[in-house]
């Protein structure tokens, strides 16, 4: 704590509160075990509970020596076990620990808890805390209260479907226990075939002859950005490339520059044609005869026989330079776009020339003819469209994974690929004998690749339960009749693909085809359903189409030729009533071709006759909208749309997407491995001992796997387990056994922790509503040097108490704190979940600094807060580039697009906004931004790019966005940011030029600053006054407080600048610390004083490191976010210290040429002598890493914010910070050391000395010179700053006299007029305070 940072202001009085909590009276304090006392003399209940209130406030300890502290650890779990009901026992202990440490220490410890806990520490760091719900790890910083019912009532939910469903209870918990598959499984495509051509091999030629062979080189540490150069074939760069295309050639350079440069890779090639690749697409995936026959003007295909012939004859290095001549040609001929036939035949002639034995031009006629060559490229075309990569344009496979196919994307799979490498390396999975890419690709190889399948981690697929429909007894699943391949209509199918068919479209009947076909081709493991999804009112023989379709899906799918007589049949179909223009409610001929169908595949005929004449159309159109209503309520699909179902994954299949019976077999494959061969097996071993066995059959089982795979699919979990049964539990462990739960909760919990503070509360609750069953493994550290927690901490649940009995009162849920000690300084502070930004709405003392004995008898207060907002967060990514920092994103509503706006950090793309629950709408600003990048469509959309992103807020635990952009067409290579290099050019471009780089956005967003009323004003700012006769371009002053006392400095400052300032000033403060009493004067202060203020925050990201101390993480705030906390349209801004007094007119400083800095401080004075031994920049570390640059100070600095975020300062800073706050010796006065340790990147405009003067380190000499004067700490005198303040500034009684009249007129109170003598600083005896704080404070000024 600061020397002295508590206001003299008058206390008021405390408020009488009751504790509505009961606590363990059986719990000893001080040797009294005052449950018993109670017994006996039970009349004197009121005196003997005093005295124990009294012994508890009076046993707060600070410190214990050294041999109290060894065990506390043990200690606390040995209470914790033995106590009668151990939850409870824990949440006192950790909850009160300052009050109980005492009692605790004493405590005799039994060596066999010791021995175990340090035994199972062997296996899991102490002090370490982990918490899985039937399984699955939760993340413990991340879980609340929220979170964690959502997932019980969902595990609870699913088990109540599983019972239904009449699975044995054990079969239940297993179920419940399946993991969802690692996101991490990296799913291979296997391209090994003749059809790659490789360039290299590390292993066999003789370039590589002096790289070393031996594969634990790869294990050898390395500067970063070094190869690792093995002659070995460890990295595989395919490129799946069409020769004649733009891309494709480029590709061709880029493998030809690449080897040349000894890159440690083996590079290789698939050559297509993509003219092939469409008609073998429009020929079902058959190689058309046609095109066999006369593909003379296909370039591609001429292409691909020249590169086979060469490489037979000449060698695969000549091949690949013929297809860097024929670019080569291309680009010299300036034809950019289309590749000519003489360009390919030049380039052929040019290769062979100075090997050529016969003339090229003979050669080449031949090889134009040569049909051995011509059956190898169309063998190669089909192996690339099989592999599902053509489509893709040019793509790029390290071991099997898919990249984009440039050199930045390469660099980045070649170093993604490397650890996994090493890893199997280490273990010995891998040696200088094993082919690598045999070993990946049989591991976890696919056959082909469709991005819709293989979801790439960014967009997640897609689930729906079918459970409930499969429960419920009029469910259009249960009177769905299934295909199977030939001669397994009787075998369990874990796989269940519904094909949802607009079988009045070209595409739906596309699918359906496809579906049979891969039924045809054969699965033993997957059935076929089909839903009907007419887009219009069904024409009268697509019913009849549907009705005979369905009769032989009910009836005769266990018949030899049901498949061919279905293809056939939708083959008619398609051909007479989708493809041609017929009359649409002729229908018989259909049903005559289905009578010669059905004879011609071994089905009865006479059946169809006696039902389809008569079919009735009202009945089929009825279930046509039944299965309407369930595909859009179960499945989220509308009609018209084609759609492809396995156990509960959804694939929409929009325009321009073509879906294979290949595919099929992909997804098949696919989530049976991932997802639904564990539940197999699970199910394989239960018992039906319950069931009829009449019931049991195959498509009984089949519907339960749907069932349990779906709607396990559903849950948002973790991948991630822990092995706790290897953790020894007899004597360290809680263990609460209930056979009968569908909850269990395996934690490991360190009790005298942060996250055991938290814990013991949630598993108490869990504990009291759920019954679980529990296995609690207690980890604490065992040798604690100090004391573990410092702090009292309680855990505010919503209970039925809130809710008034009498009439509609909500009282809130509260948290109660009794027994605290009455003469510590106390700080209450806020444990909430990420998303939620709280604010105090009543409190009438300084919850910063809160001494009990000070608020009269009563000793208590009391404090109101509210949830004022949620913070909506994301990650921004460009596909195989870095995230595009420095983007501008808006957010709104769809009439007002513009409400919030932000950056994107290069950290992680991360970006966050404040936000209310509702509907909302994500935009790129306008601006270069929005002319540079395009959002990509995420999930089952069929453009790929979108204007915008809607965004649902319809709980409290926030929304994590991910969202993904990519350049606009022709602006691949500009860039987002693009900094004026030249200093002193700075000032002019920002003035006269309209091209900045945020230019645009300044013309939008001017009215966001200061409301839509503001902007019409701003526009004139120069030629009408503001209130109070100001005139000119308004002033942007920024300042944080938390305090009362700082408030009050604050107040001051504020009325300095306004009395030496003529131009309009806006005030900027975080809004985080401020009191409910500073928020409600400052709108009447600005009122009265005609200034405009905004209140701002920032909710602290996740993944930044985070301070403890509520004073470093204020410094941080001064720093850290400046690129983000304010709106877009701010272009400078003035930070001004709470507690500094401006004695000049501030429109000077922030109409300063920072010359193109970002940042503008004031050096430290060095005039005052007496201070030299305290100034610690002049020597060690910071003398030798300023080398020769000012250190200065951060009381009052300019930051240009234009300059500032297109140099993407904020994002530097973050990662200096990140780097440096690990370490608790580095950054004691944050806010100051960080800028200045950081200005070799980060550049500083250092201030003339007299824009800031402070007493400690500038003397008296110049104070007559100062443009400000900041109260500085002097670590010599540790004088209070308001003492000080009376003393060195002459103009501050009178300052503070009027701002505390005024804020006493606003809120109705009556101050004593002050009549304090000023003591001189040589009679001020230093204060008592922990010196340690006082160590950290005197290094500079807060």
């Amino acid at each position: 704590m600061e020397y002295k940072a508590m206001d003299d202001s008058t206390v008021k009085k405390g408020v009488t509160l009751e504790d509505p909590h009961t606590e363990d009276l059986s719990q000893e304090v001080r040797g009294f075990i005052f449950s018993r006392i109670l017994d006996r003399k039970p009349e004197l209940t009121s005196e003997v509970m005093a005295f124990r209130d009294y012994l508890l406030s009076a046993t707060v300890s600070d410190t214990l020596d050294v041999w109290e502290l060894k065990d506390l650890g043990h200690q606390t779990a040995q209470r914790i076990v033995h106590a009668s009901d151990p939850l409870q026992s824990m949440q006192e202990i950790n909850q009160n620990f300052p009050s109980i440490v005492s009692s605790l220490s004493r405590t005799k410890l039994n060596d066999s808890i010791k021995d175990e806990i340090i035994e199972n520490q062997r296996m899991i760091p102490p002090g370490k805390s982990l918490l899985a719900l039937n399984g699955a790890l939760i993340n413990v910083e991340d879980i609340d209260l929220h979170s964690l019912v959502d997932m019980v009532h969902l595990e609870l939910s699913l088990a109540d479907q599983y019972r239904k469903l009449q699975i044995p209870p054990s079969g239940v918990r297993k179920f419940l226990s399946v993991l969802p598959p690692s996101e991490s499984y990296a799913f291979r495509v296997d391209f090994r075939s003749p059809h790659v051509h490789y360039i290299n091999n590390l292993e066999e030629d003789a370039m590589y002859k002096r790289w070393r062979s031996n594969i634990n080189e790869i294990l050898m540490p390395v500067f970063p950005g070094q190869l690792r150069y093995i002659r070995k074939n460890l990295f595989h760069a395919v490129f799946i490339l069409d020769p004649a295309s733009l891309s494709g050639l480029e590709a061709i350079d880029t493998i030809i520059s690449l080897f040349e440069n000894n890159l440690p890779m083996r590079f290789g090639v698939i050559l297509y044609s993509e003219k092939l690749v469409e008609k073998i697409e429009e020929n079902d995936g058959e190689l058309p005869v046609a095109h066999l026959k006369d593909d003379q003007d296909d370039i591609s295909s001429l292409v691909m026989r020249l590169f086979l012939h060469i490489k037979e004859n000449h060698g695969a290095l000549m091949a690949f330079q013929f297809l860097s001549n024929v670019n080569k040609l291309r680009v010299e001929s300036a034809a950019e776009d289309s590749l000519e036939m003489h360009q390919v035949e030049g380039a052929f002639v040019e290769t062979i020339l100075p090997t050529a034995t016969s003339p090229p031009q003979e050669t080449l006629l031949k090889l134009e003819k040569d049909q051995t060559l011509s059956e190898l490229s169309h063998e190669s075309s089909v192996f690339a469209f099989k592999l599902g990569l053509a489509k893709m344009g040019c793509s790029l496979l390290m071991n099997g994974l898919v990249y984009e196919p440039n050199e930045e994307a390469l660099i980045n799979a070649m170093n993604d690929e490397l650890p996994r490498i090493q890893e199997q390396v280490y273990y010995g999975q891998i040696n200088s004998h094993t082919d690598v890419l045999d070993k990946f690709l049989s591991e976890s190889g696919v056959q082909r690749y469709n991005a819709k399948i293989i979801a790439d981690g960014k967009v997640k697929p897609k689930f729906v339960s079918l459970c409930a429909s499969i429960l419920a007894k009029e469910s259009i699943l249960n009177d769905l009749y299934y295909l199977h391949s030939p001669e397994t209509m009787d075998d369990l199918k874990p796989v269940t693909h519904l094909l949802v068919v607009d079988m009045t479209s070209k595409k739906g009947m596309k699918l359906l085809r496809e579906g049979i076909r891969y039924l045809i081709s054969g699965s033993k493991i997957a059935r076929v359903g089909v839903l009907f999804n007419a887009n219009k009112d069904a024409t009268l023989p697509s019913l009849v189409f549907m009705k005979a379709f369905e009769m032989t899906t009910s009836s005769y799918s266990h018949k030899k030729g049901v498949l061919q007589f279905l293809d056939q049949l939708c083959s008619f179909y398609e051909q007479e009533y989708i493809l041609a223009s017929v009359d649409t409610k002729s229908y018989q001929k259909i049903i005559d071709r289905v009578f010669q169908l059905a004879d011609a595949n071994g089905l009865p005929s006479k059946a169809y006759e006696s039902s389809l004449p008569g079919f009735s159309a009202e009945n089929l159109t009825s279930y046509l909208n039944k299965v309407a209503q369930f595909l859009f309520r179960t499945i989220g699909v509308e009609s018209g749309i084609n759609a492809v179902v396995t156990n509960g994954r959804v694939i929409q299949l929009l325009e321009g997407s073509t879906f294979l019976s290949h595919d099929l077999h992909l997804l098949e494959s696919l989530e049976f491995k991932q997802r639904i061969k564990h539940i197999a097996e699970i199910i394989e071993e239960i018992k039906w001992d319950d069931v009829d066995p009449d019931v049991l059959t195959s498509k009984f089982i089949s519907d339960v796997v749907m069932a349990i795979s779906s709607s396990s699919s559903t849950r948002d979990r973790s991948s991630e387990s822990a092995r706790f049964e290897i953790l020894s539990a007899e004597y360290s462990a809680v263990i609460m056994q209930n056979e009968h739960a569908s909850i269990h909760i395996d934690a490991v919990i360190d009790p005298l922790s942060s996250s055991g503070q938290k814990l013991s509360a949630l598993l108490r609750i869990l504990s009291k509503y759920v019954q679980p069953s529990m296995r609690l493994v207690l980890n604490p550290v065992s040798s604690l040097a100090d004391l573990p927690l410092k702090n009292y901490y309680r855990y505010v649940v919503p209970t039925t108490d809130d809710f008034s009995g009498t009439d509609h009162t909500v009282n809130g849920p509260t948290a109660f704190f009794s027994n605290m000690p009455l003469s510590k300084t106390l700080t209450m502070n806020l444990d909430v979940p990420e998303p939620w930004l709280v604010q105090p709405l009543v409190a009438i003392h300084d919850l910063d600094n809160i001494l009990l004995e000070n608020l009269a008898e009563t000793r208590t207060l009391q404090a109101v807060f509210e949830l004022e907002a949620l913070v909506l967060t994301g990650h921004c990514s460009e596909k195989d580039h870095e995230p595009p920092r420095g983007l501008q994103l808006i957010l709104g509503t769809r009439n007002t697009p513009h409400l919030v706006d932000t950056l994107v950090m290069a950290n992680l793309g991360y970006w966050q906004m404040k936000v209310f629950p509702g509907l909302w709408y994500l935009q790129l600003a306008p601006g270069r931004s929005n002319e540079l990048y395009v959002m990509r469509e995420d999930g089952e959309g069929g453009q790929d790019s979108t204007l915008s992103k809607r965004i649902t807020i319809d709980d409290l635990r926030g929304k994590l966005v991910h969202m993904e952009v990519k350049k606009r067409k022709g602006m691949e290579r500009e860039k987002l940011l693009v900094p004026v290099d030249d200093d002193d050019s700075h000032s002019t471009t920002k003035k006269g030029s309209q091209n900045g780089w945020n230019s645009n956005i300044l013309k939008w967003a001017s009215g966001f600053i200061g409301g839509k009323d503001q902007s019409k004003k701003e526009a004139n700012s120069s030629l009408e006054p503001k209130s109070g006769g100001r005139y000119g371009k308004t002033i942007n002053i920024f300042s944080v407080a938390s305090g009362h006392l700082y408030e009050r400095f604050l107040k001051i400052m504020i009325l300095s600048v306004l009395k030496n300032t003529h131009r309009p000033v806006k005030f900027w403060f975080i809004k985080n610390y401020l009191s409910p009493q500073f928020k409600d004067v400052i709108p009447h202060m600005a009122h009265e004083y005609g200034f405009e203020y905004e209140l701002i925050t920032y909710k602290w990201p996740t993944w930044l490191h985070k301070q403890k101390e509520k004073q470093r993480i204020i410094w941080a705030y001064k720093i850290l976010f400046l690129d983000v906390i304010f709106p877009l349209a701010l272009e400078k801004v003035i930070f001004v210290d709470a507690d500094q007094i401006v004695r000049t007119d501030m429109g000077e400083l922030y109409d300063m040429d920072l010359k193109g800095r970002p940042l503008a401080y004031t050096p430290f004075c060095d005039n005052n002598k007496d201070m030299d031994g305290y100034r610690f920049w002049k020597q060690g570390f910071w003398k030798d890493h300023l080398r020769g640059r000012p250190y200065h100070i951060s009381a009052l600095y300019v930051v240009d914010l234009v300059k500032f975020r297109e140099t993407a300062a904020g994002d530097q800073l973050r990662v200096f910070y990140e780097t440096l706050s690990k370490d608790p010796n580095s950054l004691s006065n944050l806010d100051q050391d960080l800028p200045n340790y950081a200005q070799h990147m980060v550049p500083i405009f250092s201030l003339p000395q007299e824009w800031l003067w402070c007493e400690s380190w500038c003397g008296n000499a110049t104070k007559s010179k100062a443009k400000t004067i900041d109260l500085c700490n002097n670590p010599m005198t540790k004088e209070p700053k308001l003492q000080g303040a009376k003393r060195i500034v002459t103009e501050w009684p009178d300052l503070d006299l009027e701002a505390r009249r005024f804020t006493a007129k606003i809120l109705g109170e009556n101050i004593e007029e002050p009549q304090e003598q000023i003591v001189p600083p040589h009679q001020i005896e230093s204060t008592n305070e922990d010196s340690s704080s006082e160590d950290n404070e005197s290094k500079a000024e807060l």
